[in-house]
């Protein structure tokens, strides 16, 4: 990997730019889409400064590498991430050999496919309120970090602008049609097993993550990014208990940074501290490796 941090791939793409977004850039090739995943990290709605170096590329091979082994059970957009097939359309190949993706154009559909397998984060925060998670109705008494007997599926109506909304599934089948819920609740669930099952051999908890789709040709595929720190929330082992907050595996050093300091939560925060930005970068590789490595 890289140390050298990239915050845009604007110069270094001749392609026309089609969106820009928190993390990823996407630019048009005709047929296909090119996604550059940029070292930049955003935490309560803001994009920080500076850029966690390898961030971008531990977050787009991660992907890589997931799409790769669940593909029997799910196509997926993917074309390849060979920076080398690109020719001139790249102005500096060693820059972004790493964090490209090129993938098939897909029509989004606008839901997020969240499965949680314990009760934590937003789901626990529900459940506090009116004992229920996106309309599913749960036992009494559960622990915070307690695992579900089985994994829930909660979905979320995507919006460009501000936070995702949670959804009952009733309220998703009216949006997309029951036969589309169905299968993206089948699929999700399905692929939260195979991976969970996968990090449990390697001493990690998946503890939820969220999935997006598409629709190429009539079918289902997934799309965007899979199982990485961004999109999945991943325990060690060794850290997991019950009733208290779990430093998970992914940007944390910046959330509790950012708590802990003075910033007014109105304004974007002043820069990150360096020894911040090493740990983050740190937490990064330490997934990837991981995960990974067999």
């Amino acid at each position: 990997m890289t140390s050298t941090a990239i915050s845009t791939a604007v110069e270094l793409v001749n392609a026309p730019l089609l969106y820009k977004g928190k993390v990823r850039e996407l630019y048009d090739l005709g047929e296909h889409v090119l996604i550059v995943v940029t070292d930049l990290i955003s935490a309560f709605d803001y994009v920080l400064d500076p850029p966690v170096p390898d961030k971008g590329n531990v977050l787009n091979q991660l992907s890589a590498y997931w799409f790769e082994q669940t593909a029997d059970l799910m196509k997926n957009h993917v074309v390849h991430t060979d920076v080398e097939q690109l020719g001139d359309l790249i102005n500096d190949k060693e820059r972004l050999k790493n964090r490209i993706m090129v993938v098939r154009k897909a029509e989004r559909i606008d839901i997020e496919c969240v499965v949680r397998g314990y009760i934590t984060g937003g789901g626990w925060r529900q459940y506090q309120e009116n004992g229920e998670v996106n309309g599913i109705k749960l036992r009494e008494g559960m622990r915070k970090n307690e695992a579900f007997e089985q994994p829930i599926f909660t979905p979320a109506a995507k919006n460009d602008v501000g936070h995702d909304e949670d959804i009952s599934f009733d309220t998703m089948k009216q949006l997309v049609g029951e036969e589309i819920a169905l299968e993206l609740q089948e699929r999700s669930l399905k692929l939260y097993s195979f991976a969970r099952e996968y990090c449990d051999q390697r001493g990690i908890i998946l503890a939820d993550c969220k999935f997006e789709f598409g629709l190429l040709d009539g079918d289902v595929i997934l799309i965007d990014e899979i199982f990485t720190p961004d999109s999945s929330r991943f325990w060690a082992k060794e850290k997991y208990e019950l009733d208290i907050e779990i430093d998970s595996m992914d940007k944390e050093p910046v959330r509790s940074y950012l708590a802990s300091s003075s910033w007014d939560k109105n304004s974007k925060p002043d820069r990150l501290p360096q020894e911040v930005v090493e740990e983050t970068t740190r937490r990064y590789l330490d997934i990837y490796q991981r995960l990974t490595q067999s």
